[in-house]
């Protein structure tokens, strides 16, 4: 059955089809204690899913992946997990920004810098201008993000130049959040963990996105359970608030 999900999502996309897919990777914690081990390992082991996603993600149409990979929130967290996290972004960085290169993959991190490491935040800088000339996928990473806060920041923008139209909101909102360019709204969001809701992740960029829920853990989301959410995003009829042109009548 999962076959048949992978098939016809790599058939959509053949068909010029460029989406935004967002993804909150949740579970990675729950994960590992169901198996007697830290949560730190089930962060390790999200991390490997997150390589393997992003590999694969074009053959499905994916032009734009934006991961949640660290909420403001999450500074609420122990702080031995918050530095481990910080730790394993920053190793990552460091072996992947090649990668990233010679795959095509764009990096850039949306939310605040101010309050991470500077050697992180040096990283992050480092990886975005090597991988900047990437045009096959555009990877955004999500660290100390909070779109209410980049909502409140625009906001700030837009009264101080005097200028609240759509167009120029949309740049304010890149800029709030260091995104170097304007990106599509979001078509698909995922979330993986059991959980169903947005906790503060692109409520602006989401206000048309198709949701998509699922019991897995983040560790054991695979390529089959991407072409499985694809599959359902492309079963569903996007109607952007319009009457389907079948169903209009002036009876």
């Amino acid at each position: 059955m999962k076959q048949q999900f992978t098939l016809n999502s790599k058939q959509h996309s053949n068909e010029n089809v460029s989406l935004h897919v967002a993804i909150i990777m949740d579970g990675n914690g729950r994960w590992a204690q169901q198996r007697g081990r830290p949560r730190f390992w089930g962060h390790r082991q999200g991390a490997e899913v997150v390589k393997k996603i992003v590999e694969i993600a074009p053959d499905y149409g994916i032009s734009t992946l934006t991961l949640y990979a660290f909420s403001s929130d999450n500074w609420k967290r122990p702080q031995q997990e918050v530095n481990l996290l910080m730790q394993l972004l920053q190793r990552k960085l460091q072996t992947e920004t090649k990668n990233s290169i010679k795959n095509g993959v764009r990096m850039s991190f949306i939310g605040r810098r101010d309050r991470l490491d500077p050697r992180l935040v040096a990283e992050m800088e480092k990886a975005e201008q090597e991988t900047a000339h990437g045009q096959k996928l555009h990877l955004r990473l999500a660290v100390d993000y909070s779109a209410r806060e980049v909502l409140a920041r625009a906001a700030q923008l837009a009264a101080e130049q005097n200028d609240f139209s759509r167009e120029r909101f949309d740049e304010y909102l890149a800029k709030a959040m260091h995104c170097p360019v304007v990106t599509p709204d979001v078509d698909l969001l995922i979330r993986t963990g059991g959980e169903q809701r947005l906790s503060d992740f692109l409520l602006w960029e989401c206000a048309y996105a198709e949701f998509y829920f699922t019991n897995v853990m983040w560790p054991d989301f695979d390529e089959d359970e991407l072409a499985r959410a694809i599959a359902v995003f492309h079963s569903r009829e996007r109607r952007f608030g319009a009457i389907p042109q079948m169903q209009v009548s002036f009876g």
